[in-house]
């Protein structure tokens, strides 16, 4: 459904992704993980055009229109009710102003929030507005969802259920999806894939991890899979040394800079 190829991207002068490629096949969740700042949502702001690339190709066999993207922050309208804001991506579409509503309801309630389409933004906690940010993308019943540390402000408990209620809707309607996250037993409990990009600049791919774990897949018993922990250890000990490559450049940078 996405395939990245050789895609190298930088800001100005300065490198950010060199060569990277990953695929995301029909029906597949892939998480993205990496040391912070390597460029793992810039991979996301480039497959929906939202970041010029230097070089490589990004294919996509549907249309934009089919992609959602949920992002870290909520990003709800504050002066629009919740079911509003719910509706506003199918009422941009053309959808008669009585049928969004009536199907943003619907969505709300199978996120968990019936009842609480009438209030606003600011009267509805942390877990709950990420709840009607995550029913306003699956209402528009996206074939990919691109996900930017969509939980990473929540709670443990709150995230936990999150992660597994999108869980289901994805896999109960086979939806692919691309996650970048810094968790990596998250990426480990939801995905079939995990990519692992290196430090930057010029990011590459460095590790590439099937998780043979079988679905339908429950966020909180696939910790205790035999395949789980062995497969945690190896990208956490691959991650561990990118980070310490990273605190090593970024010493001797501070030292040459300095005169030291």
């Amino acid at each position: 459904m996405l395939r990245v190829s050789e895609l190298s991207l930088s800001y100005g002068a300065n490198p950010v992704l060199e060569r990277v490629s990953m695929e995301v096949e029909d029906g597949e969740f892939v998480s993205l993980v990496g040391p912070s700042g390597s460029g793992k949502s810039t991979v996301l702001r480039a497959v929906i055009g939202l970041q010029a690339r230097s070089a490589g190709q990004i294919e996509l066999t549907i249309g934009q229109r089919e992609v959602g993207f949920l992002f870290q922050d909520d990003a709800l309208l504050p002066w629009r009710y919740a079911v509003e804001n719910v509706a506003l991506g199918l009422r941009l579409r053309g959808m008669a102003r009585h049928a969004a509503l009536d199907r943003a309801e619907e969505w709300l309630q199978r996120v968990g929030l019936k009842g609480l389409g009438g209030r606003y933004p600011r009267e509805l906690s942390g877990g709950q507005r990420k709840r009607v940010a995550l029913a306003q993308v699956l209402a528009l019943e996206p074939q990919l969802l691109l996900m930017d540390e969509p939980f990473s402000a929540l709670d443990a408990i709150t995230r936990a259920r999150l992660s597994q209620d999108l869980l289901r809707f994805v896999e109960a309607r086979g939806m692919s999806v691309l996650l970048v996250t810094h968790d990596l037993e998250e990426a480990l409990a939801m995905s079939d894939l995990v990519y692992l990009l290196s430090r930057g600049p010029s990011a590459r791919i460095a590790g590439q991890y099937p998780v043979p774990i079988p679905r339908p897949r429950d966020v909180i018993k696939a910790r205790a899979h035999a395949a789980f922990g062995p497969l945690l250890e190896r990208i956490w000990q691959n991650l561990s040394h990118e980070v310490a490559t990273t605190s090593k450049t970024e010493a001797e940078w501070g030292a040459y800079s300095t005169g030291l």
